[in-house]
């Protein structure tokens, strides 16, 4: 299995015969507005450019998976790119709607799709009230027999729902967002970094860190992140990759994947609703 990692959340993961585009985001820089919307600081996003091998990373894409349509995950750039290539598009039963009004080929990811074992595990994109507005996001584990199993948290906070997959499903890669994103007021709405601290802790194996250096409102750095894990003893199994980079990993369990669960079935339509209309 490897992650070509592009730019903050998008990635190409070769799992199986498959390579599958995540969250797309491929705008030119400042193409987007600013996500930081108080205490200064707000720039055009995103911040950097694709990395110089992007269309060959590309190229290589046989499908899409979309865990939430904030424009870092799912822009109109990648919404057009997707388009021209008439790729299908995997996302949860919540997006799926919506996706389809974008004219996209989307289907709802679930277990025995692209021969994977497939569970959605939902994300919550900040505490309380705040990661209710910001919108349903789908977690996703999925396991293909011979490659490592991987857990994308997507955008999320530490929580309850976040652990029990850790521990059920003793994923052999966890992908996570580290930039601890924050509006500049109130509370992040993405891993703090003693979340994060927590969140390796408890990971049975690797972690891929993302999400990182290419938003105006994720203030984490790679060098402070890389600081923090060495200062706590974790950097040994942790991943920061740069825009660009490739890393491969392979199977090192002889037991079968953990049989995932049902998942999750619905998100109430409301919510979907109300952070669109706050989008």
């Amino acid at each position: 299995m490897q992650v070509h990692h592009i730019r903050s959340a998008t990635m190409l993961l070769s799992i199986g015969p498959h390579h599958l585009l995540v969250d797309p985001m491929l705008s030119p820089p400042g193409a987007l507005p600013g996500f930081k919307l108080f205490g200064g600081g707000r720039r055009a996003n995103p911040l950097v450019p694709l990395p110089q091998n992007t269309d060959d990373i590309l190229a290589q894409t046989t499908g899409v998976v979309v865990t939430h349509e904030h424009p870092d995950h799912l822009d109109p750039a990648a919404v057009a790119w997707i388009l021209a290539r008439k790729l299908p598009v995997w996302a949860s039963p919540t997006d799926v709607p919506s996706l389809r009004k974008k004219g996209l080929s989307a289907n709802e990811l679930k277990s025995g799709e692209l021969g994977l074992a497939v569970e959605l595990i939902p994300s919550l994109h900040g505490p309380g009230v705040v990661g209710w507005l910001m919108g349903p996001v789908a977690g996703f584990y999925l396991a293909h027999p011979d490659e490592p199993s991987v857990y994308l948290t997507s955008d999320s906070v530490l929580s309850p729902g976040v652990l029990g997959a850790l521990a059920r499903l003793r994923p052999e890669l966890v992908i996570a967002p580290a930039g601890s994103a924050n509006f500049g007021l109130g509370p992040s709405i993405l891993f703090t970094q003693d979340e994060l601290v927590r969140l390796i802790r408890d990971a049975p194996h690797d972690v891929l860190l993302n999400h990182l250096e290419a938003l105006d409102h994720c203030p984490t750095t790679r060098q402070a992140l890389r600081a923090r894990l060495e200062k706590e003893g974790l950097s040994s199994r942790v991943h920061i990759p740069a825009d660009g980079e490739t890393v491969s990993f392979v199977r090192k369990q002889k037991t079968p994947h953990p049989a995932p669960g049902p998942g999750l079935v619905q998100v109430p339509r409301l919510q979907k609703w109300v952070s669109s209309l706050l989008g």
